[in-house]
């Protein structure tokens, strides 16, 4: 058996066993209570946080947490497709047959005999598939298909990303810098008016065109905060640290700060 084969074989038996060990978690003679307690919506924000880990994963460069946690979203694929299969919707092979076909539809340049020459000839290519077959599901919006349950700076930055494409964007970031100090004298009006809910609504319209300044920019706003919430927070280990050593734990705001730039001047040293 050639290496090829062997590792097909392998592949082959572990999704099998995998589907056998998802069957068995849900049957009721002799499963798990807890796994037959769940449903679609009560798995689905597992879903969400294994994808995340994923994310984490790569982030720490750990190849063992990625291969882990790779591993616990393909069960949450499985466990999906194992309830859809209990009421005669789908089943694992469905879902991994619909994948392959979507795969080789998007890419006629390696599948077929289409030539596409480059990486963004190729997003063309790809958005606008993506649009026919929007359009053939009988979406009556641009942003029907985006979907909520996106973090909200994410589908704010996709929502704009979308509404761009029939010319609803500003030319330039400038301009969204424009629109950024409008929403910021909105928010100042209306804390100065003392109204809760116009502070609520101005802070989301500031987030918003945030989200559409990071696109502009060419920037993931996912992605930049996921930045910045890892630099306060080595900043400020850094300083919980600094405190410890001294001995000090009450430290007036004054104090903290000058904590908090001998952190910034740690990092750059």
């Amino acid at each position: 058996m050639s290496e090829s084969s062997a590792e097909e074989t392998r592949l082959f038996n572990a999704i099998v066993r995998l589907r056998k060990i998802m069957a068995q978690l849900r049957n009721p003679d002799g499963g798990c209570a807890w796994d037959l307690e769940q449903t679609f919506a009560t798995i689905a924000p597992y879903t969400i946080e294994e994808a995340y880990e994923v994310a984490d994963a790569i982030q720490r460069n750990s190849m063992p947490a990625l291969r882990e946690e790779l591993g616990d979203l393909l069960f949450q694929v499985v466990f999906h497709s194992r309830m859809a299969e209990e009421v005669d919707a789908f089943v694992l092979a469905d879902v991994i047959e619909g994948l392959n076909a979507k795969m080789t539809e998007r890419h006629p340049h390696v599948f077929g005999a289409v030539e596409v020459r480059s990486a963004a000839a190729q997003t063309v290519a790809w958005e606008t598939m993506k649009a026919a077959k929007r359009e053939a599901g009988g979406a009556k919006s641009l942003l029907d298909d985006i979907p909520l349950a996106l973090p909200a700076l994410l589908r704010a930055e996709k929502l704009t990303k979308r509404a761009a494409r029939i010319g609803f964007d500003w030319p330039s970031p400038d301009e969204v810098l424009e629109k950024l100090d409008e929403e910021l004298g909105e928010l100042s009006a209306g804390r100065a008016a003392n109204d809760q809910a116009n502070i609520a609504e101005e802070m989301g319209d500031i987030l918003f065109v945030m989200a559409n300044l990071a696109r502009k920019l060419g920037v993931d706003p996912e992605e930049a905060l996921r930045q910045a919430n890892a630099k306060f927070e080595r900043r400020f280990k850094h300083m919980e640290a600094s405190m410890a050593k001294s001995g000090v734990r009450e430290r007036t705001l004054d104090a903290l700060e000058d904590l908090w730039l001998e952190a910034k001047r740690a990092e750059r040293s």
